[in-house]
């Protein structure tokens, strides 16, 4: 998709909350689809609840994050310095971010495609309230505010969704060691074969294979379980350490454990440490598993 200059729509394509499909117009919710999820325990946490996953709910929760923070429009904040998972993809490699263990993130953005970004708070704004990305439209005034507080945006002309494009962009921006969080194992393995090094961190597995769930497992350092049973089942026996049981988060990796103990450092609330025979599932998990 072009500029977004002119008379060309804008339009962002999400799968959020039960992964419904969800697109947006010009600021506008132009379509919901149904979502696959009836419950999940995370979505009943949001600052706009969903206590039952039904298209109306899920059109309202987009809705109130469109109003609160911009979401998908010209008024978009890109920075924040709340937390609000304890072991999110953003939450986790903000902290590695703020201890050096990494330099730069590469990570989705609505309105601004793949970005490169050093800076948790910006991490945060960015990736912490945003749900799976489909495909987005450049949005100038994003991408402008990112330039501005040291941001890279990738393809600022179409916004394209390319995290080897990101590695490229930032190995030329001087950073070395970098995370990236992708969705599916394809993404996944070109990340790995672009940049051995590279932290990946695999996200929206909701709904995967079997087959994909076992392409995960020699290329991910942490893999989130979101409402997955095949990465549950196929991941979870393999890691090396889970955080969380409702949404579990596995390290597949020694970097993947090092980076949720840096998180763990960096909770303030009390948490809980045991050996456990891996995946450890939880009481309330989102209904039903896919």
């Amino acid at each position: 998709m072009k500029s977004t200059i002119g008379s060309m729509i804008e339009e962002h394509i999400i799968e959020a909350i039960g992964k419904s499909r969800i697109v947006i117009r010009d600021g506008r919710i132009v379509e919901v689809g149904e979502p696959i999820l009836k419950s999940c325990p995370l979505a009943r946490r949001f600052a706009q609840p969903v206590e039952e996953i039904t298209p109306e709910s899920v059109r309202r929760n987009i809705e109130h994050r469109i109003n609160s923070f911009g979401m998908c429009t010209p008024d978009r904040q890109i920075t924040d310095e709340d937390r609000f998972i304890g072991f999110g993809a953003t939450e986790m490699l903000g902290a590695a971010l703020s201890v050096g263990i990494i330099e730069a993130v590469i990570v989705a953005g609505d309105g601004v495609g793949t970005v490169v970004v050093s800076d948790p708070a910006m991490l945060q704004g960015i990736g912490g309230r945003m749900s799976g990305l489909v495909s987005t439209s450049p949005i100038q005034e994003i991408i402008d505010r990112i330039l501005d507080e040291g941001g890279i945006v990738t393809d600022p002309e179409n916004a394209m969704l390319d995290p080897v494009k990101g590695i490229e962009i930032a190995h030329q921006a001087g950073f070395k060691s970098l995370a990236v969080t992708v969705a599916g194992a394809d993404a996944a393995e070109r990340v790995r074969q672009a940049d051995p090094g590279a932290i990946i961190v695999v996200v929206h597995t909701t709904g995967i294979s079997k087959e994909e769930a076992e392409r995960l497992n020699p290329v991910a350092d942490i893999i989130t379980g979101c409402a997955s049973l095949m990465v549950r089942e196929v991941c979870g026996p393999r890691a090396l350490m889970q955080a969380g049981s409702s949404i579990p988060v596995f390290a597949m990796t020694p970097i993947g454990k090092e980076i949720i103990i840096e998180r763990m450092r960096q909770i303030t609330h009390q948490l809980i440490v045991s050996h456990a025979k891996l995946p450890v599932r939880g009481e309330d998990e989102p209904t039903p598993l896919q």
